[in-house]
């Protein structure tokens, strides 16, 4: 298999993108307990020219010099109604559901393809709406206090790179990238 970011899809889609132990944690503390670039770059290479919707405390684990994302749509769903007048909201669409944040996604510019990125209560919120996932497993056991959404009966295992054992980051972190989606979902690999 290739990336996912290689893949063409024949429709527009909702997707969802995440890295996770191989025990489903996805966070720590706010932020993620591990250091992978290489998914970093695997992330960036996915969702770049495409929304991102997110919830605030994923705007603000970020980092203030990489907030917004560059050559993303950056959309932020809060309950907090006054933090889109902040100087912290700075760059980011605000929007209060995550409903309206997948419709406007959908007009920004490269809104063929949406991306979910986080957290924990987003992913929950948006699976329903969703038919791809694109998840990075890392072969690790770490603490968290966030963990990925369970995929259901209608999300099926489309592929993995690589397609047997892992890839060894530069710093010896093994990890894999799967490809799922629901239902009739298709895509073509690159040639």
């Amino acid at each position: 298999m290739s990336t996912p970011a290689s893949y063409r899809f024949s429709q527009p889609i909702v997707g969802m993108i995440w890295a996770q132990t191989n025990q489903g944690v996805i966070g720590a503390d706010g932020g993620m307990p591990w250091h992978l670039p290489e998914d970093m770059a695997h992330f960036k290479r996915v969702t770049t020219g495409h929304p991102v919707v997110m919830g605030r405390r994923t705007w603000e684990s970020f980092p203030e010099k990489f907030r917004p994302l560059p050559d993303r749509t950056n959309i932020v769903v809060t309950r907090q109604a006054t933090w889109a007048s902040t100087p912290e909201a700075s760059g980011a669409v605000v929007l209060d559901s995550v409903e309206e944040a997948l419709v406007e996604a959908q007009f920004s510019p490269g809104g063929n393809e949406v991306w979910v990125i986080g957290g924990g209560q987003v992913y929950a919120q948006a699976q329903e709406h969703c038919n791809v996932a694109v998840i990075t497993v890392i072969n690790t056991d770490v603490a968290g206090d966030t963990q990925a959404p369970t995929l259901g009966q209608e999300w099926s295992f489309r592929g993995a790179t690589p397609a047997e054992g892992w890839h060894t980051a530069k710093n010896g972190t093994e990890y894999r990238i799967t490809l799922w989606a629901k239902g009739d979902t298709e895509f073509e690999a690159p040639e």
